[in-house]
């Protein structure tokens, strides 16, 4: 890595995988690191115009007490539903493209040479984000395989198995995602086998 350049590290995985564990890891390391599920809380605020466009179309049964956007339960209403989960996303994602795109030019002008997009689907949605000009110059995955993720989610939500295999399997398969990244950040063991695979693909970035 030549001491001008600047690095874009696209930053994904599946539920359960551990990425943000990754994530906290990188940025204790002192990389920038900017996280599209942050991102995407900060454009549904209270009278931002994101949040009104949602409460237009899902009512006012989707707001916690404090009028803040009941995430889960805005979830739950998606889920299963295609047309309803589009239309969210035709609210939110070009509101997250535009606050990603900001957020690296400030890290840029900061001088950071490596700067990390945390996105969960930025595989399914890598289409959208080169349209948008947001253009990775590798894709990291946070791996663990499918068993790990099923045992892992029903120890984090409380979900059974079936709950569990339902929620991962409306993702992407975690082996496909494989075929579309440049590193792999191993979670399959403990904690410091994964710091040695992050400062392991870290290190060989920055000597290329």
């Amino acid at each position: 890595m030549r001491q001008s350049e600047i690095k874009i590290i696209g930053l994904t995985g599946g539920i359960a995988t551990g990425k943000t564990t990754v994530s906290r890891i990188i940025r204790e390391k002192g990389y920038p690191l900017i996280d599209a599920d942050l991102v995407a809380r900060e454009v549904v605020e209270v009278n931002e115009p994101a949040y009104r466009e949602i409460v237009n179309i899902f009512g006012t049964s989707i707001l916690l007490s404090n009028n803040n956007i009941d995430r889960e339960k805005l979830g739950s209403i998606i889920f299963d539903n295609k047309n309803l989960r589009s239309k969210l996303n035709n609210i939110v994602h070009p509101r997250i493209y535009l606050k990603v795109k900001e957020y690296i030019e400030k890290y840029k002008k900061k001088g950071s040479k490596l700067i990390f997009v945390d996105i969960p689907l930025l595989i399914e949605v890598k289409n959208d984000l080169e349209k948008e000009n947001i253009r990775f110059d590798e894709i990291w995955l946070v791996y663990a395989n499918k068993n790990q993720q099923i045992e892992r989610l029903k120890e984090r939500n409380n979900y059974t198995n079936e709950e569990a295999v339902s929620r991962i399997n409306s993702q992407m398969d975690i082996e496909e995602k494989k075929k579309y990244c440049d590193r792999i950040i191993d979670n399959t063991k403990n904690i410091k086998y994964t710091i040695e695979s992050i400062e392991k693909n870290i290190s060989e970035i920055i000597m290329e």
